[in-house]
């Protein structure tokens, strides 16, 4: 009995925690654009506003967030003169603001960053994360003595530092596989509507790490994953899965898949080198439309092709 117990509370924590990190992806796709304002505004690094505002917030689920827009934690002070929410935290029903929307919140955060006992963290670059992050705890922004620690790890784990520069907001998921591709020929035969599959492999695969192509969030297929395993990982139906990735009930997933958890986009992102894809050996119109996070058909339509047409190495392939 207590092996059986101590087996279903490993295998809840698993569960929490793929969805604590949805909560933190998503919180990070509905947020990302604010956070880079600020940084262009006030000059705070958008990964530290971003990893603040999950830690602060509990990714917009906390009851300061939820009835307050308090997405960091900021209590009312001495010139606070707005609406305010009270909540037990290192005294009992302490003062803290109220906005009238998350955008304040976020602003107000910059602002209230803008204090003299911060001003040195203004001296950094706005790339130095590890570096703000120890200022705002060496300053007194929160008295958990972890505090740092857990902004960096946050900003390391979701790659939020992508944020504090043009070039990183840019990178495309799969750009290290660009000049030297991997690819792997199925020998599994779909069904007629569907052509052989060469699919992208991504190194060191996870199904437990959410990442993004496109604006679209996928996952990478690890040892013994399957479409109904991460069905039940990450809440979506397995129909659904296949539906997204252009897949039948018969397709079996091997170590190193990119799975979409979502819809593809019908065409590539605006931040993609270039209108066209040169197609290299070993690629497949399947490839290319999961490398690029497109549905098939949406390839097949830019393209004007048959569904029996087979690429072929130097073709020229409209993705956007």
């Amino acid at each position: 009995m207590r092996l059986y117990i101590v087996i279903a509370a490993f295998f809840a924590v698993l569960h929490l925690d793929a969805q604590q990190s949805q909560d933190y992806l998503m919180y990070i796709e509905q947020y990302k654009d604010a956070a880079v304002e600020q940084m262009e505004k006030h000059g705070v690094p958008a990964s530290i506003t971003l990893a603040q505002g999950i830690l602060e917030s509990a990714a917009g689920k906390s009851m300061l967030a939820v009835k307050a827009n308090n997405h960091f934690g900021i209590k009312t002070g001495g010139t606070w003169n707005g609406p305010y929410v009270c909540k037990d935290d290192d005294e009992k029903q302490e003062k803290f603001r109220k906005y009238g929307s998350v955008q304040e919140s976020y602003e107000d955060h910059s602002v209230f960053l803008k204090k003299p006992r911060y001003a040195s963290l203004f001296k950094l670059e706005k790339t130095d994360y590890r570096g703000w992050a120890n200022g705002l705890k060496m300053a007194g922004y929160a008295t958990n003595p972890q505090y740092a620690n857990k902004l960096i790890n946050l900003i390391e784990t979701y790659e939020l530092w992508r944020y504090d520069s043009k070039d990183g907001r840019t990178s495309h998921h799969l750009a290290q596989h660009e000049e030297k591709p991997r690819h792997h020929v199925r020998s599994h035969q779909p069904k007629p509507r569907q052509e052989v599959k060469h699919v992208v492999r991504v190194a060191e695969p996870s199904s437990n790490v959410m990442k993004r192509c496109n604006g679209v969030y996928y996952v990478v297929a690890g040892e013994g994953d399957t479409y109904a395993s991460i069905s039940e990982k990450w809440k979506v139906s397995e129909k659904h899965l296949r539906r997204y990735n252009d897949v039948d009930e018969s397709y079996r997933l091997t170590k190193g898949d990119v799975v979409f958890l979502q819809k593809k986009k019908m065409s590539a992102s605006e931040t993609s080198k270039s209108d066209f894809h040169k197609v290299l050996a070993g690629e497949s119109l399947y490839s290319i439309s999961q490398k690029y996070g497109i549905q098939l058909k949406a390839l097949y339509k830019k393209n004007q092709l048959k569904r029996n047409y087979m690429i072929k190495v130097g073709d020229f392939l409209k993705i956007r």
